[in-house]
């Protein structure tokens, strides 16, 4: 009933972010029962590509927090989340995530990700926006001086 719930405020706040120009997307971070982050699609409003719903919820429920990690979370979303927004749940170590539509629903209304998952499979050489890795010799450096940190912080 909870998962009903939370998915159905998505929806909502998704519909209400279409009906005014955003896109069609909308997701909920929840805690111990309680909405701790929202977002809705802000990619237009703000020109800013990774502003995706999932995204925005993240950083919200983040800033909240006071932490960038959301360890005892779930997100809701209105729709399977696309390649970035599953990194982004990923980095944020949330525990589970509650969708509505899929990924194909989505498609069939012009927000088709298929290419990525796509290119993601492809060998460097073969991917669409050309890849090069250049070798330099202190290209380690920032991570040797990071692993000799005695106060880092994992993540």
């Amino acid at each position: 009933m909870e998962d009903q719930h939370f998915l159905q405020e998505a929806i909502a706040m998704a519909a209400e972010n279409a009906r005014h120009g955003g896109g069609p997307f909308g997701a909920l971070i929840v805690k111990d029962g309680m909405v701790v982050g929202k977002g809705v699609n802000r990619v237009v409003e703000t020109d800013d590509p990774t502003a995706h719903a999932e995204v925005v919820a993240i950083r919200d429920a983040c800033r909240n927090a006071g932490a960038f990690r959301l360890d005892g979370c779930v997100i809701y979303t209105s729709c399977e989340p696309c390649p970035m927004c599953l990194g982004a749940i990923y980095w944020a170590h949330l525990d589970h995530i509650v969708f509505a539509a899929t990924k194909d629903d989505a498609s069939r209304c012009g927000f088709d990700d298929s290419f990525i998952y796509e290119e993601m499979a492809l060998a460097l050489e073969h991917r669409s926006i050309p890849v090069k890795r250049v070798e330099i010799e202190n290209a380690l450096e920032p991570f040797e001086d990071w692993s000799r940190l005695d106060n880092k912080t994992q993540y």
